[in-house]
């Protein structure tokens, strides 16, 4: 089995900044793509950012300059720098994983169970 575990949400004033990171575990041979996406109440999650397992990087127009998304391939971890935050980047941000292959199996997608942004004076 393989779970994704986010860390890093919680309330920060406008124009701060937080460090999302999101960790896969379960024996893990490789995964394709990671990303971060956010789901606003009542409507369906959209992308934020990806990094392909080559680094090629994608990003939503609405964060371009002001969040960066890496990643650490020894330690199967995504992480998402956010600057320069706003009320409207309040949002459970949830992780990502595309075609993870474990010892035994090779997953399509696993998501996380997401973690709140709140940006708020």
């Amino acid at each position: 089995q393989v779970q994704l575990v986010e860390s890093g949400g919680g309330l920060v004033q406008p124009g701060g900044s937080l460090r999302l990171s999101c960790a896969a575990s379960g024996s893990i041979k490789s995964i394709n793509a990671m990303g971060w996406y956010r789901q606003y109440p009542g409507k369906q999650r959209e992308l934020v950012a990806s990094v392909t397992s080559g680094g090629s990087t994608n990003y939503a127009d609405s964060v371009k300059g002001r969040f960066t998304i890496s990643r650490d391939h020894a330690k199967n971890t995504v992480y998402l720098q956010m600057n320069s935050l706003k009320p409207e980047d309040t949002a459970i941000y949830y992780c990502r994983a595309d075609s993870v292959v474990t010892m035994i199996h090779r997953f399509l997608q696993v998501w996380g169970r997401g973690t709140l942004v709140t940006v708020s004076s």
